[in-house]
């Protein structure tokens, strides 16, 4: 069995060996830029990991793996030209060093190119893995347009943000540790306790997220801490901030989020502040711990012996920045 570092080496060699050959180039350039950015590669990994609880040798789903790769960051591609973004780990965006149309005509052949990829299964696994996928690529645009309405509402709940993450965020990984086990002749029922295991780690991964960009370090998150509060983003900490909060710090919230002009430091302070009086912190962090103890319990569920797991519960231990 290999371990975590192992199959993320292959996955990004395997990337870096793939070869765009059609005409005209100037199509796939875009293409391979954006997938030698690098990244975490969550989601082939957590694939070859999810077929290695059941069989040797996950090279043979390399192929595969990249097409959830290739969808993933096609989904960042066209993500940052909605959010007009001008960077994308720490380089420009395609939109920004080419253009909208040009982000528009890769992102969607990128697409094409992810199912082409991960159709290049044998005809037996082929409808299974076909349906999981679409069913997948749907509800990840259903999860990025209840996003987009979150953003001119006030009156979001708990609930809907957590369906959003779950089918904006959560369901890619889901579908990667399922898809594993599908192409390795898995029962329905482990198939099925997999993809709830990547459902709930991936909602405990968004929530921390949520949680570092208020709470982390610089250094270690990657990224400026408190963008989400400057740009207003509906996320669990904002939500449950508005809806738990007392009169006087609802409405300064309100005051902070609807200012059109403001010092980026004093609204993050001010806001953290807010946070800090209500125990949102501590809140976030509880549900953190749920969804991640849910995981765990699904991966537990799985019928193969204990010692297999082990490298798939490093991993997730590794997302989340835990020990144990």
């Amino acid at each position: 069995m290999y371990t975590s570092s192992e199959i993320l080496n292959k996955v990004n060699e395997s990337l870096a060996a793939l070869r765009y050959d059609r005409k005209p180039s100037s199509l796939y350039e875009p293409i391979e830029y954006v997938l030698s950015l690098g990244g975490k590669r969550i989601r082939p990994v957590l694939m070859l990991l999810g077929y290695n609880l059941f069989r040797e040798e996950p090279e043979k789903i390399m192929m595969q793996a990249l097409g959830l790769e290739t969808y993933h960051n096609y989904t960042l591609l066209h993500d940052d030209l909605m959010d007009n973004a001008d960077l994308r780990r720490g380089h420009e965006t395609v939109h920004r060093r080419w253009d909208a149309n040009k982000a528009i005509l890769s992102g969607d052949s990128m697409l094409v190119l992810a199912y082409q990829r991960v159709a290049q299964c044998d005809d037996a696994h082929l409808p299974a893995v076909l349906n999981l996928f679409t069913e997948t690529a749907l509800e990840i645009g259903e999860g990025q347009e209840y996003d987009m309405s979150f953003e001119t509402r006030q009156d979001v709940t708990e609930d809907e943000y957590i369906e959003m993450i779950r089918l904006k965020t959560s369901v890619l990984l889901a579908c990667a540790l399922k898809m594993g086990a599908i192409l390795a002749d898995a029962s329905d029922e482990d198939a099925y306790n997999l993809y709830k295991c990547g459902e709930q780690i991936g909602l405990a991964f968004q929530l921390q997220d949520d949680l570092l960009d208020v709470y982390g370090d610089t250094k270690v998150f990657g990224k400026a801490i408190g963008g989400d509060i400057t740009s207003n983003k509906k996320t669990y900490m904002l939500i449950n901030a508005v809806l738990r909060a007392n009169d006087e710090q609802r409405a300064e919230l309100l005051r902070w989020i609807e200012a059109k002009e403001f010092d980026r430091k004093e609204k993050i302070q001010a806001v953290t502040r807010i946070y800090d009086a209500i125990g949102i912190r501590e809140l976030c962090e509880e549900k953190i711990n749920f969804y991640f103890s849910e995981a765990r319990k699904y991966l537990d569920k799985v019928s193969v012996p204990d010692d297999r797991k082990q490298h798939l519960r490093q991993y997730m231990n590794e997302m989340m920045k835990r020990e144990s």
